[in-house]
């Protein structure tokens, strides 16, 4: 289905989120890490998402913005491809927001980084005791997630923010994978695309629960679904959307996981 992307840009490995838990801290119920934590698994897995190339649509616009670049950072060196997800592989609650911004992670090569949507989301993860700071500026800034991993349901920077159903649909099987590969026992849907994307890898049926800020609902194979407004600068900026109410719901994941 994929093929391999041969432009260049910020090394995968500067991606990977170190282990913030010590080895002995760890449990493996499942088999599915080695003794020091990682899962090799997941690993091939980001290898995987960023050489795809399915969707032709959302192909020529990512690697289009990488070649046009925004003026301030017309000195980078852009990702121009798909963006995997990021964090603690032995994370308990999982974060899933829209697609990557054209900017932001199409820029940066990981997910939330290098935009003011990034930046609200990992300040709440660092309030809220989830990540070791506030910021979110490169790919190698020393950002560390504990107990969480952010991802997305598309990953490809669309045009104009809107990636279509059957982008959406191509795409849902690396989130399918990833959740296959964590522990999580909570998913936090940042706005309604996520929340839809989370519930048809579920095969919830025969009506979906509709999304909403706080709404919680106990999913057919275990865990939680929480919703959140997306991190935008669209919700954020005309206060629709809070730190207090953001901070709610990751204390809300918190206490779901002790």
């Amino acid at each position: 289905m994929c093929a391999v992307w041969t432009g260049t840009g910020p090394s995968l490995t500067a991606m990977t989120s170190p282990d913030m838990t010590s080895p002995d801290d760890r449990t493996d119920p499942d088999g599915r890490t080695d003794p020091d934590g990682q899962q090799p698994a997941l690993a091939a897995l980001s290898e995987e998402i960023t050489t795809c190339r399915a969707c032709p649509r959302l192909v020529t616009w990512r690697e289009q913005v990488a070649r046009d670049r925004r003026a301030a950072y017309s000195d980078q060196e852009y990702w121009g491809r798909p963006v995997p997800g990021f964090g603690d592989p032995r994370a308990r609650v999982m974060i899933v927001g829209l697609a990557p911004a054209a900017h932001g992670a199409n820029r940066t090569g990981r997910v939330f980084t290098g935009d003011r949507s990034g930046d609200w989301l990992f300040a709440a993860l660092h309030r809220t005791g989830f990540a070791n700071q506030a910021t979110s500026v490169a790919a190698d800034d020393g950002l560390e997630l504990s107990d969480a991993y952010v991802t997305a349901a598309v990953r490809c920077a669309p045009p104009d923010n809107r990636p279509s159903t059957d982008e959406r649909d191509r795409c849902l099987p690396y989130l399918a994978r990833e959740l296959d590969l964590l522990p999580w026992r909570v998913v936090i849907a940042l706005g309604g695309f996520a929340w839809d994307a989370v519930l048809r890898h579920t095969g919830w049926s025969p009506r979906k629960p509709r999304f909403s800020h706080g709404a919680e609902v106990a999913l057919p194979e275990g865990g939680v679904l929480l919703g959140s407004y997306h991190v935008s600068q669209q919700n954020t900026f005309t206060g629709r959307l809070t730190e207090e109410m953001l901070d709610a719901v990751f204390l809300a994941a918190a206490e779901r996981v002790g």
